[in-house]
């Protein structure tokens, strides 16, 4: 796709036009204290589908508890899970730690300077590479996430959907040509911070204050609402679930979700796939006690829906007394699983509706 001469200009005014707009204007975000790449690195891997608001408290708890790469590398995983407890897709998780675990073992532990070397470290994409390439080390290599998309699209009015993978890998070579080892660190950061701030992705974009609103096409025609163009999404896929809380004495039946899949290795509350037709506290006792539990009574249910990226989750929870619980699965009291379990927010909701019945809070 053929810019004209001025989309071209735009663009090529973008870093001039963003350097004092971000010394005078960014945020003091803590892995902003300093370039050290695994700060900067934990913190992209951490706002990957995640919030600003919401990383801050667990990054800072990261870094008290694995404050260098050789404690990440180290760190026993349900421990590394506790940490990450309530930020989701665990899948970043496991590759920080085999990422840290290569940077000790082959980089001594260093963290790789080289842009192909920081590329192929585990749950590293092209984003993430260009992000600690260019803040950390100063490489003139562009980083594309979805801020920067919706920057460029409204500035240059590209009407490209921009969840093609062909549409990104094209802007990240238009934006090349802009990247100096001077101006590398800041223009990333800085197109980062005008899109999470002023060219906001829900809403109405600040152009009052958008220091690139003399230069923007969108702006200059009105037509900021159309940018940036997505494709269409496949629907999600429900899936209805019984879920058990199995109590004994206090204590609540976990098992392990296997090693690979959605959730991998995580600890759960036993579920099964279930037709609506048959969520019912019968078919919940059946199931209950085909796993080894001998159910006393029925305490309670509740239901919660959980929405993963192509799928839901549609679960229906039923909480029993038992005699027994099952021998082949751990127990835990309330208290183990808050200070020791990574729990998946999937199942978080059950875990306090359980809790809450158990101290006498009803259901």
């Amino acid at each position: 796709m053929a810019y004209t001469d001025a989309q071209t200009a735009a663009l090529s005014s973008v870093p001039a036009l963003l350097s004092d707009w971000y010394r005078d204007n960014a945020r003091a975000l803590p892995w902003r204290r300093d370039r050290d790449p695994y700060r900067v690195w934990l913190s992209e891997i951490m706002l990957q589908q995640t919030r600003v608001e919401a990383v801050v408290g667990y990054y800072e708890r990261f870094l008290l508890a694995l404050p260098t790469v050789k404690d990440l590398a180290d760190v026993p995983d349900d421990v590394l899970f506790k940490l990450w407890e309530g930020l989701g897709y665990y899948s970043r998780a496991k590759n920080l730690k085999k990422a840290a675990g290569i940077i000790v073992n082959e980089h001594n532990g260093v963290f790789p300077s080289d842009l192909a070397a920081i590329r192929a470290l585990p749950g590293v994409g092209p984003y993430t590479a260009g992000a600690v390439g260019s803040i950390c080390f100063s490489l003139p290599t562009p980083a594309v996430d979805g801020n920067v998309l919706r920057v460029v699209t409204r500035l240059i009015e590209d009407g490209a959907a921009v969840d093609d993978p062909k549409t990104k890998k094209r802007i990240e070579e238009v934006l090349t040509p802009l990247y100096t080892p001077e101006n590398a660190s800041v223009l990333t950061q800085s197109l980062m911070e005008l899109g999470a701030c002023v060219c906001v992705p829900n809403g109405k974009p600040k152009c009052g204050v958008c220091p690139l609103s003399g230069v923007c096409g969108a702006y200059k025609n009105g037509t900021q609402t159309l940018f940036p163009v997505r494709g269409k999404k496949a629907a999600r896929r429900t899936e209805q679930k019984i879920v058990l809380l199995l109590e004994c004495d206090g204590r609540l039946t976990l098992s392990r979700r296997k090693n690979s899949g959605l959730l991998a290795g995580l600890w759960e509350f036993p579920n099964t796939d279930a037709p609506q037709a048959d969520v019912s506290p019968e078919t919940a006792a059946a199931f209950a006690e085909r796993l080894g539990a001998r159910v006393l009574e029925l305490r309670g249910r509740t239901a919660y829906t959980h929405i993963f990226t192509h799928k839901t989750w549609s679960m229906t929870a039923f909480l029993f007394s038992c005699a027994a619980l099952p021998a082949d699965l751990p127990s835990f009291t309330p208290e183990e699983i808050l200070s020791t379990v990574a729990l998946p927010s999937a199942f978080r909701p059950f875990f306090d509706f359980a809790a809450s019945a158990l101290s006498g809070g009803g259901v």
